[in-house]
Order: C-alpha cells, then sequence, then structure tokens
C-alpha cells in the first residue's frame, strides 16, 4: 500500500528558505522525504551560503535566486523552471518582510510607504505566484503560503503584519475560487510560533513562545518539522478535498481563549 502523503513523481517550488531553521526549510525536507523533486530559491548572494547546504541535502534540481522586489527576477525563476521541467505540481510560498521601524511601531504609525512594502513582498507576492505557476500546473497542483495566528487575532508586537497576513488569507480565499477549474487548489498554513529568522525582527518574541507554550494544550511549542509534515500532506492528493482554507499547525493553540 502506498504512504498516506506519496508525492512520488512531483515536482514541487518552495520560496523563502533563508536557513536550516527556516519553516520553508522544514516544509522542502518532508516534500523530499515524501518523495518530490524540488526547487529552492535563495534571495540573494548574501543568503546563498545557508541556503546552498539546505538544497544539496535536498539534493535540489535547480537553484536560483529569488528576491521579490527585483522586477523580473520571480519571472526568471518560473522561466527555468518550464525550460527544464515543463512543468510542475505545488508551490510553497514562505516570505515575508516589513521594514524594521514600521514593524517595530504601532499600526497607527507605520509609515504608507511601509505598509505598502510589506504588504507587496508578503501577499501580492503569492498572487503573482499563483499566476504564473498556474500555466505551469498542466494537472492540476497545490498552492501554499504561510500565516500566523496574528491575522485573525490582535497579537502583541505583530503590529503591521497582522493585517498583511489577513490579507494574505484572503488571497488564497480567492485564488481557490479564481483557479478551481483549473484543478489548481489554495490553502494556506498557520504556524504555530517558531523562532526563525523572521520572528527575531518582532519584539519581545521570547517572551511571547512562553505565553504560547503554556496557553498550548499540550504546553509544547511546534517546530519546523510539524509544520512540514502539514504541508506534505496539502501538497499530496491527500489533500485533495482542501481548497481555500486556514489550516492550522499549531498545537491547538489557536482553540484555547
Amino acid at each position: 500500500m502506498s504512504p498516506i502523503v506519496d508525492l512520488a513523481g512531483r515536482r514541487g517550488l518552495v520560496v523563502g528558505i533563508a536557513n536550516e531553521h527556516s519553516i520553508a526549510a522544514g516544509c522542502a525536507a518532508a516534500f523530499r522525504q515524501a518523495g518530490a523533486e524540488l526547487a529552492i530559491t535563495y534571495l540573494n548572494e548574501k543568503a546563498l551560503p545557508f541556503v546552498q547546504p539546505v538544497a544539496d541535502a535536498l539534493k535540489a534540481s535547480i537553484v536560483v535566486p529569488c528576491d521579490v522586489r527585483i522586477q523580473g527576477q520571480l519571472e526568471a525563476v518560473f522561466a527555468r523552471i518550464e525550460r527544464e521541467w515543463g512543468r510542475f505540481d505545488f508551490l510553497l510560498h514562505s516570505i515575508a518582510f516589513a521594514p524594521r521601524e514600521d514593524l517595530q511601531t504601532s499600526i497607527v504609525n507605520c509609515s504608507a510607504e511601509g505598509f505598502a512594502l510589506a504588504m507587496d513582498v508578503s501577499c501580492h507576492s503569492f498572487i503573482r505566484m499563483a499566476k504564473l505557476a498556474a500555466p505551469l500546473m498542466k494537472d492540476g497542483g497545490a498552492l501554499l503560503t504561510v500565516s500566523f495566528y496574528g491575522a485573525d487575532r490582535v497579537v502583541e508586537n505583530y503590529n503591521l503584519m497582522g493585517p498583511v497576513k489577513a490579507a494574505l488569507e484572503s488571497s488564497v480565499r480567492y485564488l481557490a475560487a479564481d483557479l478551481a477549474d483549473r484543478r489548481i487548489r489554495a490553502n494556506t498554513i498557520s504556524a504555530g510560533a517558531i523562532r526563525t529568522r523572521a520572528a527575531s525582527g518582532i519584539g519581545r518574541f521570547d517572551e511571547f513562545l512562553d505565553k504560547v507554550r503554556e496557553r498550548t494544550p499540550a504546553q509544547r511549542l511546534v517546530g519546523i518539522e510539524d509544520v512540514g509534515r502539514v504541508a506534505a500532506f496539502l501538497a499530496s492528493e491527500a489533500g485533495s478535498a482542501l481548497t481555500g482554507s486556514v489550516v492550522y499547525a499549531d498545537g491547538g493553540f489557536h482553540t484555547i481563549a
């Protein structure tokens, strides 16, 4: 009998690995363990030494730069995939950014420019990726992105990223509806609080981790491996009944008032 999560013969693109501790790295490892062939992106040459060991461990077929703020780089990623693979089956979008001065101030004090940049990188880039991916998902496919509880509830010090992640979750629902006739699913993974490089920009994050641990039913924080298993499920045929959903991978934290 085949395993429930089987990605053998499937190809996927993972965007957002910063280092081995990234949520995207945990997801990529789960995809690979399930049998998928992967394409991996890295932000820039400064980031490459941290991403290349991860790509090597995953035996990634394609390793390519991608900074969605640089005109043409995102399109070049998909052109490379089309040239080398011709088609692919799933995509993980795990990127977010806000200028530090806008992230570390209250929502009423963030700048219009900072808010717009955070929305462009963290939300609209997923829509851009969906548009580029759809023609290459010739047999249907899965689009995944990563969100956080702060999209649904006010989380102290999460600030402008709360509305940005809320927009991302809403965009996923609309993409799921738009692309259903192509048999392309879109889902959000709402990951639990995990100590990553991206999280380091959130004020007093260590204190928040302690509070999350106390409120989680099993009093255990989730890890990137936990999120990865959920991502692999959603990318596989086992997750074919789910689209337009926010799937929580947070150990039940979101269920506790």
